[in-house]
């Protein structure tokens, strides 16, 4: 039975989730499974194709996903089972779990218990109920012929916020609290990891600022040259995964390379 490694991109339809996906559709033979919460799955594929030039287009599937429901991502779940091909060896070479919102709050009374709330569904609870329906396509412990010496990378777009170590200005409380939770996720996972001696690492990636609606009201106050276009960043990104080798895991890295401190 021959195996069929696959890329699966979620979210995959706006800022870096986009060029992400546009990234692995350029510079891989990978399938990508990719997931969209509204429209229809073929304007949604036209969109992400529309740039590519020279690429196969039967490569990109869509799937419908909605983060903030668990069911929409079990279901999800399911049509990916569902579409890969039962005479071979499917599994997961590189996963991108890129949902992220944002809200500041600077001053202690500006913390609202709705923003809050929604700010660790989406950077947090989305993320583990991803791992919780989609890890199952990890290759297990040498049931696939993985390439030697080198581990499926299962990653998530974390930030640099998220680093206790690294608080030097404060602020930004549901930020920086939600995705230092993810930051223990991704370690507490990778451990999992680890201890079934699956084939498979999880990391976390910083991506610096990117140009995108998230950080638009922020874009002015960044410094000159590191305020990032999508496809810069992506690239960037792709590059620091492929390159990362097991010593790497558990951990987070910055667009860089560079450890970001836990």
């Amino acid at each position: 039975m021959g195996a069929y490694p696959f890329a699966f991109v979620c979210p995959s339809t706006r800022g870096l989730s986009l060029a992400l996906t546009r990234r692995l559709l350029r510079s891989t033979n990978l399938p990508v499974y990719a997931t969209y919460r509204s429209g229809s799955p073929s304007a949604v594929a036209r969109h992400i194709l529309s740039p590519l030039k020279n690429v196969d287009e039967s490569r990109l599937n869509m799937i419908s996903l909605d983060l903030a429901r668990e069911d929409s991502i079990a279901e999800a779940a399911r049509q990916l089972s569902d579409s890969l091909p039962g005479d071979q060896a499917a599994y997961l070479h590189t996963a991108f779990m890129t949902g992220g919102i944002l809200h500041v709050e600077k001053q202690l009374a500006e913390l609202d218990a709705s923003i809050l709330q929604q700010t660790f569904q989406i950077n947090v609870i989305s993320h583990l109920l991803l791992i919780k329906h989609f890890a199952r396509f990890l290759p297990k412990a040498h049931s696939v012929a993985v390439d030697e010496g080198k581990l499926v990378k299962w990653v998530h777009i974390t930030a640099r916020l998220g680093s206790v170590t690294d608080n030097k200005r404060g602020g930004w409380y549901s930020y920086r609290a939600s995705k230092a939770a993810l930051n223990q996720v991704i370690k507490t996972f990778d451990r999992q990891l680890q201890q079934s001696n699956s084939n498979a690492m999880c990391v976390g990636i910083h991506p610096g600022t990117v140009k995108t609606d998230l950080s638009r009201p922020f874009w002015n106050s960044v410094a000159k040259g590191t305020l990032f276009e999508p496809d810069f960043a992506a690239e960037r990104i792709v590059g620091v995964i492929e390159q990362l080798e097991v010593g790497a895991r558990g951990n987070v890295w910055d667009w860089s390379g560079k450890l970001v401190p836990p």
